[in-house]
């Protein structure tokens, strides 16, 4: 993979979101951040983890409150599909699900290929 490249969100994680285009393009942004403007200091690897749980954190924030929204409106179809995208977002965001590191090994590919590990 050349260094050149962006680093790429986790292929579980782009699996798991495919319904969600936009969430995917923003951890693709909070990577590339990562990479354009590092800190120093941190290792990559842990600045990208870190980036992709607070998206992610934020993504199952999002859909709790659209959760509460949905059962406000009283409509049961809406509240189903709210709570079927908290359901994702909480699982793409816990360790058992998209942000398990056996999960993510194309990422540190990357990273180990940029930090010269």
């Amino acid at each position: 993979m050349p260094v050149d490249s962006p680093p790429p969100v986790p292929q579980r994680l782009r699996e798991m979101l495919k319904d969600y285009p936009e969430h995917i393009q923003t951890l693709q942004a909070d990577l590339n951040r990562v990479v354009e403007k590092p800190s120093k200091g941190i290792p990559l690897s842990e600045q990208a983890i870190w980036a992709l749980e607070a998206a992610l954190s934020t993504f199952a924030v999002d859909a709790r409150e659209e959760t509460k929204a949905a059962e406000a409106g009283g409509d049961p179809a809406a509240i189903a599909q709210a709570k079927a995208k908290e359901r994702l977002m909480f699982q793409a965001s816990s360790s058992n699900g998209g942000m398990r590191l056996g999960l993510m090994n194309d990422l540190w590919d990357y990273f180990k290929l940029i930090e010269g590990v």
